[in-house]
């Protein structure tokens, strides 16, 4: 039986990442995914800045597991040449960072169409963007995520058939209840063979993050299930969304009405951080 290994958006902590990974120790959690650093996207970031955050990753002693990128996450009628070298940015960023995983989505439709009649265009586009990542040596891993193509079971399921294995899964089960699906077992069977990790948030149809354990995404079934199934160990990447974070909106699209309150972003992680050990 396989095992899972503990990493986490630490941005959802705190915008400075010397405190993000001091956190990160505190709460015994040796693997990050790796999003905003001192309020700046990775995306954002030169090589120095690069390097000098995987110096401070070896000073805590903590590895990247991931790198929670912003790719895919345009329209398909935007600068998709000007994407591709922040794409390219990214992927070096990944291998100074020692991230294999890059997170990634499959992109928004141009303004009065519909995502669903543009399969050809979203496979066009995520075509290069993984061609980008073969010849830097990382995987690219498609997050289930509202309004991009793929965004419900099936439609995930057709671009990671579509590139034989090459493109990964990122599954979201707390995305999926969002999007009036069931996670489990409906999502998770169909695409199971395909999932590198997990993100972990939990949340309720009605629209609410909630801790994990306290919604309807059914993450202790999923969990348990694929340590079953899988033959190696493998990643759950804590998402909590339970309060406001630098880059929320930007990165999801809106922020989320909870029926969870905390004093800060900080109670918050540590909630989410508690919750989630408690309930594996």
């Amino acid at each position: 039986m396989s095992n899972l290994l503990i990493s986490a958006f630490a941005d959802e902590y705190a915008d400075s990442f010397e405190e993000q990974l001091h956190a990160l120790r505190g709460f015994g959690i040796g693997h990050i995914e790796i999003r905003h650093l001192d309020g700046k996207n990775i995306s954002l970031l030169g090589e120095n800045e690069v390097k000098e955050a995987r110096t401070m990753l070896d000073a805590f002693g903590i590895k990247a597991s991931a790198v929670g990128s912003p790719l895919g996450k345009i329209k398909l009628d935007g600068d998709l040449s000007s994407h591709m070298e922040t794409a390219r940015r990214v992927f070096e960023s990944a291998n100074i960072l020692g991230a294999g995983f890059i997170r990634i989505f499959s992109f928004y439709a141009p303004d009065g169409k519909n995502i669903t009649d543009m399969r050809g265009e979203a496979l066009g586009a995520l075509e290069e963007l993984v061609l980008l990542a073969r010849e830097h040596g990382v995987t690219l891993c498609h997050e289930n995520e509202a309004k991009i193509y793929g965004d419900i079971p099936s439609r995930c399921k057709e671009l990671l058939d579509h590139f034989g294995g090459e493109l990964k899964c990122v599954f979201d089960m707390g995305n999926f209840v969002l999007e009036g699906v069931d996670p489990y077992p409906e999502a998770y069977e169909l695409l199971r063979e395909y999932i590198a990790y997990f993100h972990v948030k939990d949340a309720l149809a009605a629209g609410a993050i909630v801790p994990a354990g306290k919604g309807e995404a059914k993450i202790k079934e999923i969990l348990s299930a694929h340590r079953g199934y899988a033959k190696e160990d493998f990643f759950v990447s804590l998402e909590p969304h339970l309060q406001t974070f630098s880059g929320l909106n930007a990165l999801v699209g809106r922020s989320f009405k909870n029926p969870y309150q905390y004093e800060d972003q900080k109670a918050a992680f540590s909630d989410a951080v508690n919750k989630f050990k408690e309930l594996i």
